[in-house]
């Protein structure tokens, strides 16, 4: 069985020692879903909110979510990024959020990407709830983590 990374020997929380690993250039990529009402979907898609626009602003937030993953999860690193792509794209039942963060460190950014998707759907919760109370945020996930 492999060992938990963020524990010490006798079981407690530890952040993970990265001060040996290698210099390398690093991307992650993770994805989620929202599912919306079709009127819901039509309302974004036009712009018609009285919040305002939807996917810019959720767009934004994940962006900076990503920026400040470090300091949202206690024990992750927190690492210069070198960049955020993070994009909304409607689908048949709601809205689709990849993000790609890279990075040039010692330890990967997949926290940054998942905290990306998770923050811009959360928003996209946020800025729909007065129209439709069914939505629901599932399939948040690591897409792929590379390192060059």
């Amino acid at each position: 069985m492999k060992k938990l990374t963020h524990t010490d020997n006798s079981g407690k929380a530890s952040m993970v020692d990265v001060g040996n690993k290698e210099i390398q250039k690093r991307k992650a990529r993770a994805s989620g879903h929202i599912s919306l009402s079709a009127e819901t979907l039509k309302l974004v898609a036009g712009n018609k909110l009285k919040k305002g626009d939807v996917l810019t602003v959720a767009q934004i937030a994940g962006i900076n979510a990503a920026k400040m993953t470090s300091g949202l999860i206690p024990l992750c690193h927190n690492i210069l990024l070198d960049n955020i792509r993070l994009d909304l794209k409607a689908d048949s039942t709601g809205i689709v959020a990849e993000s790609e963060v890279a990075t040039t460190g010692r330890t990967g950014a997949e926290m940054e990407a998942l905290t990306s998707v998770a923050v811009a759907l959360l928003t996209l919760y946020d800025m729909c709830k007065a129209v439709d109370r069914e939505m629901v945020i599932d399939n948040i996930s690591l897409l792929e983590k590379t390192k060059e």
